[in-house]
Formats: C-alpha cells, structure tokens, sequence
C-alpha cells in the first residue's frame, strides 16, 4: 500500500504549493507501492499511481497538469483499470496518463506463459489423434498447473446475437493465434438442405436446427467429437453466424446443428459456405491451437522458437481500462491489449482523449463509447427483441438501437480517439457515439488520424472499423482497410466524414458497402466529403459504394474520390432515398454505373408499405414516436420530411415510397462502361447534371501511376462548369506527435 507520508514528504521536498508547476508521478515495474512516486522512487502498479493522482488533488485541488509517467513495462491488469470523476482534470490542466519517452508501456487483460512452460505431448491417446505430418511440432501446457482455471465457453454470435466477450485467447509475440480448422483456408460449400431449420426473423422460435449435406468428407472424421463449430454465412450474405454441430452422420453424409439460424439454413450461393474450428484433429500448422476444457491442456504448434517468444493469454472479461464519469484525462502512447472483451470503454464521460495508443488483440470491441445492451428476449430474433442498457458490455446492441433508435446511451461528449492503430479486435475497432438524437445536441465526439485493420476476427460481419451513432460526431483522416465486412456503420445525424482513405473493404460479404446508413429516415444531415475508396467490394458479390439503404434521407457526398470500385450495385446506392446529392466526385475504373437508385417498395419489397408506413410500422414509429417530425427541432431543421407519411392511396402507398430529390452533378466519371445513372423500378427517380463521362485521360497529374489530382489545365476543368479540385494529399492519415511516420 503507498504511505500518504511519503506523498506528503514528496511534495514538500519538491516544493510543490497551490500554484506549483506540473506535477509528474512515476509508475515502474522496478518501483515500489510504498514509494512516493518520483522519478527516484516509483511506485510499482497503476492503482498506486492514481492514487497518489487523487491524494495530490485532494491536498491542491489540482493547481496543475498533473502527468503519470510510466516506464516500460507489461502491466497486467486483473480488473479494469477505471477512471471516474477523482481522477479528472480541468480544462487548462487535464490530467495525463503517458508511456515514459520511447518506452513500450502494455496495459494487459491476460497473462505471460513461458515458453518453459510448453513441452511434447506424451499422452499417447492424445497423439494418436493428431495429425502424423504434424504431431512432432505441436507442444502442450498444462494452464491449470499455471494457476489458470477461467477458460470461457465458445457459444453461438452473429447477425442478430447478442456479442459475448471472447473466451480464452492466444497470443504469441503481439499476434492472435487460430483455434484449429478445417481448411486452413477458404471455406466448404453448405450442400443440400434437408430441413432448414426453424427462421426466428419470421417469428419461428421452436428453436428447431437445420439439417444439411456435407460436400467434403473430412466431416467423417469428426463424428462423435464434442464442441465442434461452424462459422460462416448460412443463408444471406451479409448474415454470419456461429453454431455448434450437434451431430455428424457419416452413413447419411448429414450434419446436425445444435441451433437454428436467423434466416434458415440456405444452399446454392457461393456465399453459403462455412468452416470448422475447435478441433484438435485439424490442428495442422504453424499458429493453431486447441484447448481441451475439461484437462486445461493446451496444445499449440507455434510459429517460430516457443523458448524466444512473448506468449499470452486472455483472461480479463471487464474492460481493460474504463472512463466512467471522468472529464480531462488524457491516455497517451499506450499499448492496450490481451483482454476477452472491450479494450477502452467509456460512458458518462467528458473531454477525454485516447491519443497515440496502440489497441489490439482484444475479444470485442477496441475502443466503445456508450452503454451496450442485455437482451432479455430468450431467442435470437429482430422485431421481437427486448432488452436493457447494460454498461462494459456490448450485448445486443444492434437490436437495441433497431427498436430504440433514439436511445442515448451515455456516450458523453467532445471524446476523442486520435492517432491510434487498432487492430485484432474481434468485434469492430471503435464504437463512436455521443449527442442526443432526438433534440439533436451534437456530441462533438471523434476519431482522428487512426489506422484500423482485421477488426472481425470472431464477428465476422456486422461490426464496422467505425460504427457510429447519436448526432454531430466526426471520423476523420483515418485509414481503413483488409475486411470482409464494411468500413463505416452510420445511424444518427449530422455526422461528418472527412479525409479518410478506406481501402480492400467487403471482401467477402453480400448485400454490403464501406460506408453504410439505413432504415431511418429521421437520420438526416450525414456528409461524406474527401475521401479516398479503394478497391472495396468484390464483383462476384453484391456490394454497393456509398450505401443509403431502406429510406435513408439526406445524404451529401462531396469531393471524394472513388478508385477501383468493383461495387455492383453502384458506386451510391439507395432503395428509396430523398435528398441524396453526388456532387463534385471523381470515380475511376468503376465495374458499375455511379448512382443506382431503386424504388424497392414497387419491386422486390411490394408488399412491405403497410409494415413500414401504417399505423404500426416501422418507419412512422421512428419518424413520430422515437423523434417528431412535425415538432421542434425536427420540423425547423427538417421541413423536407413533413409530407414523409402523407398518403397516396389510404392503407396502400404513401409519398415516403417514392424516391425524391436524388442528384448527381458535377462529377467526373473516367473509365465507366455503364450509364452514369441507374434508376430501377416505378417512381424511381434521380436528376443527372454537368458530369464528364470519359474514357480517355482528363487530365490526370499520372493516370496510370494512381495520381489522381488534376493539373491545372486538364479537360475535366472545361467540360464541368464549377468542379472544384479535390484534396487528394490530405487524405488519410497524418503526421503528429504521436504518429511520426507513415508507418505510426
């Protein structure tokens, strides 16, 4: 325990007084508790240090910065590390958490095992069941003997699931290991479905799971084995889910899951596909590893010299670090990483900064601002689903915000993550939220100058590198790039997106985009104006650019550029937009037309006006129960959406099934072999105006060579009255203080 003797004895020899200068306090892993913290005399851990951070406000009221310094080192952490309203700063003197000049600092949610630790497997019956080509590589530790005992369970996530944190997890020199699979690579086709399965998305909760063929006879080889897994896309392309087998009949060719699937089990698509993990069987090669839950056994065939390497595991399920209630902190060049669930959270919280920090290897979410959510509903479901704000957990979040749209869930305001690398997290890299949607206060929260990449390692859809909620937050000059799924989420309003570079996003995915919004007309105001796309979406798949899915209103897209987009369903898409505006854009090499405006509600959805429309449906309950659209301030900052629910014909069509508004103009469109503009189905509608449509070089600074910013005498400047250059240079990340070069 730290001696408030020596603090006091400290600050006196220090000549620390109510208008002192800034205070420094000195954590290292070669200090001592009872230290008072100098440079001289660390104390030892983090909990000591903040409280000597509180005993110095409480003897000064903070007359100044007052900076943690804290020298290299790995911190492992066993609860969170929280912050709350003793540990804030003031406007003029936050109070600043920092790695010492150049040193690594780690904050972990696990624990080292020595390479000492691994050695052959002996048990014959387990050798037996390895692989022969593999089995002199592979080592085991007993984790038990380690005095590790908390393994977690693997259970079922995905679209519509709530997200669990991680259980156990390996790592090995800063990267995370993979549960044994089969293929190593790429996936199994789902062959014919015998029974479907129960669908919960339409009201089916007799929990009945889905019987199909295997197309790969490696399945044999699994019956009888326990805990076996599926991950993949069972239906819908932008659906993943992960069930457990129940059963495998190798006579029959069958496979038995042991739960249903939202949709229903599908075959036929090439996206319907899955593969199996969890099974010691398929361990195989370098960096796969399995645990037998019930031995504490785990077996891993390491990637290089296991006596050299840093080798963790995940252990804590809190948060590693927590912001509740605190204002004016700063955490600053911090590695955070190792932990099951969510590496910072933040709720209730102020003026806050997480800048410079490297967040990783985490079982959730990097960096998650707001409450999440507790479905209490007993099945997987969307319109039937209830729930409760929960905080440190993500939860069902999706389907809590789908009902509640409105919510505030306690963000707090003017957060920002800045210059930060986030990578290896399971389940998205960061949450950003804040405002108020329904009195549409901004939140003025951000992320800045960040790099974000393989943010889906368990859920492997659905969560975003950024997803975004509430009013008038902004992501900027950040780089996003390398997932199956999609780059931005967006719900809520007036946010704004600037400068980004997104880059090899929806991969793999259906029905997808790297900048979403949808089904919420109430969600006006959103501008994507500066940024760089690049080679997101695969043609083999449908995958659209700039996605304003079912109803979305209010959309500028100003001055991007668009390179390389092999987005089928153009380079902005919309099923029944208003107000949607393409302006001032370059796009190069798209394999699509650039705007693609659908009238769904007169195609493939015809029949779903009343459930979005009626005196129950979805669309009226946003736009008149969870905000008003004729009252303040949705009536004076939105008068465009007064007329959103009027009718066409009673009971059958209204004004808000028809597209509006939608335009494209002055845009310059190089190397399309489509109409510039799409428009699919009766009613559709969008306006095309003073665009360049050409085949040949506009005057590109190096076409070939990817410079796309236009020399002052190009082409492109006579054919389009009005186009303004575009700030290619400024686009992506930057350097700063804690990003030095393009590397960090």
């Amino acid at each position: 325990m730290i001696s408030l003797r020596k603090i006091y004895a400290a600050a006196a020899a220090l000549g620390f007084a109510a208008t002192a200068s800034a205070i420094e306090i000195h954590v290292s892993p070669a200090g001592n508790d009872s230290n008072p913290g100098t440079r001289e005399a660390p104390v030892a851990t983090l909990r000591a240090a903040q409280q000597c951070v509180r005993h110095y406000k409480s003897i000064w009221h903070q007359p100044e910065t007052i900076t943690v310094v804290i020298a290299a080192g790995n911190y492992e952490l066993d609860e969170p590390l929280v912050f709350n309203g003793l540990d804030s700063g003031d406007p003029d003197h936050p109070v600043v958490w920092q790695a010492a000049l150049g040193a690594r600092v780690s904050l972990c949610g696990g624990v080292n095992i020595p390479g000492s630790a691994f050695g052959r497997v002996k048990d014959p019956a387990i050798r037996r069941r390895l692989n022969p080509k593999a089995a002199s590589h592979i080592v085991c530790a007993d984790l038990r003997a380690l005095g590790i005992d908390s393994f977690g369970e693997i259970v079922q996530y995905g679209h519509s699931a709530s997200v669990p944190v991680a259980p156990l997890e390996l790592f090995f020199d800063g990267e995370p290991m993979e549960l044994a699979r089969y293929p190593n690579e790429g996936w199994i086709r789902i062959g014919e479905v015998l029974d479907p399965g129960s669908s919960p998305r339409v009201g089916d909760y007799s929990d009945r799971p889905g019987v199909f063929r295997y197309t790969d006879d490696r399945h044999a080889a699994w019956a009888g084995l326990k805990d076996v897994w599926l991950q993949g896309t069972f239906n819908y392309g932008f659906a993943d889910d992960n069930i457990r087998v129940a059963s495998i009949d190798p006579g029959k060719g069958t496979v038995t899951l042991a739960s249903p699937h939202l949709y229903g089990i599908a075959s036929g698509a090439a996206y319907q596909h899955y593969f199996a993990y969890n099974i010691l069987e398929e361990l195989d090669r370098p960096s796969e590893w399995y645990l037998d839950r019930e031995s504490g056994i785990l077996y891993f065939y390491p990637p290089s010299d296991i006596r050299k390497a840093n080798i963790q595991v995940s252990i804590l399920e809190d948060p590693i670090v927590c912001l509740e209630g605190v204002e004016y902190l700063r955490l600053e060049r911090l590695t955070i990483e190792c932990g099951r669930g969510i590496g910072v959270y933040i709720e209730r919280s102020n003026h806050n900064v997480i800048a410079g920090c490297t967040i990783r290897n985490v079982g959730t979410s990097g960096v998650f601002m707001g409450q999440g959510a507790e479905q209490t509903f007993p099945h997987i479901t969307v319109d039937d689903y209830e729930g409760r704000p929960v905080s440190r957990r993500i939860g069902n979040l999706q389907g809590h915000i789908y009902k509640y749209p409105h919510w505030d869930r306690k963000a707090g305001m003017h957060n920002g993550i800045l210059s930060c690398d986030i990578y290896n997290t399971g389940s998205g890299a960061v949450y950003l939220s804040g405002g108020d949607k329904v009195s549409l206060t901004p939140g003025n929260s951000y992320v800045e100058n960040c790099r974000m990449t393989n943010y889906n390692r368990r859920n492997k859809f659905l969560w975003a590198a950024v997803s975004v909620n509430g009013c008038g937050n902004r992501v900027s000059h950040c780089e996003i790039h390398d997932s199956d799924w999609q780059g931005i989420y967006v719900s809520g309003n007036e946010h704004l997106f600037e400068y980004n570079y997104i880059h090899d996003v929806t991969l793999n995915s259906n029905d997808t985009s790297p900048w979403y919004i949808g089904r919420d007309p109430s969600s006006r105001g959103n501008i994507v104006r500066y940024n760089r796309f690049e080679r997101c979406g695969n043609p083999e798949r449908m995958n659209m650019g700039i996605y304003c899915d079912d109803s979305s209103t209010d959309v500028l897209v100003y001055g991007n550029l668009f390179v390389d987009m092999n987005t089928t369903h153009g380079v902005m898409f919309s099923n029944t937009g208003w107000d949607l505006k393409f302006v001032n854009n370059i796009v190069v090499n798209p394999v699509a037309s650039t705007m693609y405006i659908s009238s769904h509600y007169y195609t493939w959805a015809r029949d779903q006006g009343p459930a979005c429309f009626g005196e129950n449906g979805l669309l009226r309950y946003r736009l008149t129960q969870c905000v008003d659209i004729y009252s303040a301030p949705y009536s004076d900052r939105y008068p465009e959406l007064m007329n959103y629910l009027d009718p066409i014909v009673e009971g059958q069509e209204w004004e808000g099934m028809r597209p509006r508004r939608n335009c494209m103009t002055r845009n310059l469109i190089v190397g399309s072999r489509e109409a510039s503009l799409k428009l699919d189905g009766p009613h559709a509608q969008g306006t095309e105006t003073n665009n360049f449509c050409t085949q040949d070089d506009p005057g590109f600074v190096d076409w070939k060579g990817g410079d796309y910013r236009l020399k002052p005498d190009a082409e492109a400047y006579r054919r389009i009255e009005g186009f303004e250059p575009l700030p290619i240079e400024r686009m992506g990340v930057y350097e700063d203080e804690y990003r030095k070069t393009d590397n960090r």
